[in-house]
């Protein structure tokens, strides 16, 4: 009985996932093998276009494509079956104990895995934060030539996503909230035996964020201050504005702020300095990436902060003349993850401060 009240309630969380959690008869995926009864399996998870991928039992040598989904991995419990990564995360980049078991990760890739990498990788799984299919397009759009669904078969690789950035370039309205990533984890949970974990680390992310509803749920929508994202690392010359579809305008919405570029339609969209300058923001956050040293760090947030207090165009905003700068690294707000959760809470401390301790 209780096994039956943990799917149901599982169920419920996961969504677009689907998990054998039946009695004590084994049960059957698509491909028509059998799975242990009382395993968990078989699990099925769709891509950004609803085709479905099963698994029988859990992978055994995964892939994956940067540095966001190796951390769930991590995370989760499961990095020891991580047998390569693209974009790998630099020395010092991930949080305390889970950083040197990253290193120990063979890199098939800096930027994207060659094709001829992934396929002779050996790998069981490959797990793409990226979508194939347009957008940013990992492995696909221009950064790659990706493997067809029937080189992927035929090296024995199944081929999944993480849909809250994947998918989120073709989302069908603004991203306002960590439900996507909350069912990356869970789905990652379920493919890889580890949904305990997964569990415990969605509901640590659900405390984190209920916290913050709870203190800002007096604010009016006018009295939310408005909040630009300035990528530095991005380049200076024509920023690069998070939009709607992006990960960062949930934060930035949980948080009780008003994303100055919340209308513009998909993830990322380079602007003009006239539109920062038109949007006067409250407040600016120094988005730079982790440099993978706190000294090193700072000096980065240092270099963002003199860039947009000197330069002519910037000197003048109503954030820089108040000195309303958060230093908040860009993956924590623009990748999705676990830390997602924590930049929420991080901002919301900042920009209310009497609301939220």
């Amino acid at each position: 009985m209780r096994s039956r009240v943990w799917c149901a309630a599982a169920a419920a969380v996961l969504g677009f996932l689907t998990a054998g959690c039946g009695g004590g008869k084994g049960t059957q995926d698509n491909s028509g093998e059998k799975a242990a009864a009382g395993s968990g399996y078989p699990v099925a998870v769709t891509d950004c276009a609803g085709a479905k991928t099963t698994f029988s039992a859990a992978p055994e040598k995964i892939v994956t494509s940067n540095a966001s989904s190796l951390e769930l991995l991590l995370r989760l419990g499961a990095g020891d079956r991580v047998v390569g990564t693209g974009f790998p995360p630099g020395k010092g980049t991930l949080p305390e104990g889970l950083d040197a078991e990253a290193q120990k990760v063979e890199v098939l890739g800096q930027t994207v895995i060659p094709k001829e990498k992934l396929l002779g990788s050996g790998a069981d799984l490959y797990i793409d934060t990226f979508a194939s299919m347009g957008g940013m397009g990992g492995m696909g759009g221009g950064m790659g030539d990706a493997p067809s669904p029937e080189e992927f078969k035929a090296a024995g690789i199944k081929h999944v996503y993480l849909k809250s950035t994947a998918c989120a370039p073709m989302g069908k309205g603004p991203v306002t909230d960590l439900s996507a990533v909350e069912e990356d984890i869970t789905s990652l949970g379920a493919v890889t035996g580890t949904r305990a974990k997964a569990m415990e680390l969605v509901a640590g992310m659900k405390q984190q964020v209920d916290a913050v509803r709870k203190g800002i749920a007096g604010v009016g929508e006018n009295a939310r201050p408005t909040y630009f994202l300035f990528d530095y690392d991005a380049g200076t010359k024509q920023p690069m504005a998070v939009c709607n579809r992006q990960v960062a305008n949930a934060v930035i919405t949980l948080a009780g702020a008003r994303n100055v570029f919340a209308d513009c339609e998909g993830d990322f969209k380079q602007v003009s300095w006239e539109e920062v300058v038109a949007k006067n923001p409250d407040w600016i956050q120094l988005g730079v990436r982790n440099r993978g040293d706190d000294a090193a760090n700072e000096k980065a947030f240092d270099e963002a902060r003199k860039w947009l207090e000197s330069n002519p165009a910037t000197k003048g905003l109503k954030a820089v003349q108040e000195g309303h700068f958060l230093r908040i690294g860009s993956e924590r707000t623009t990748i999705a993850g676990v830390d997602n959760a924590a930049a929420v809470a991080e901002i919301a401390r900042t920009i209310h401060p009497d609301k939220v301790k």
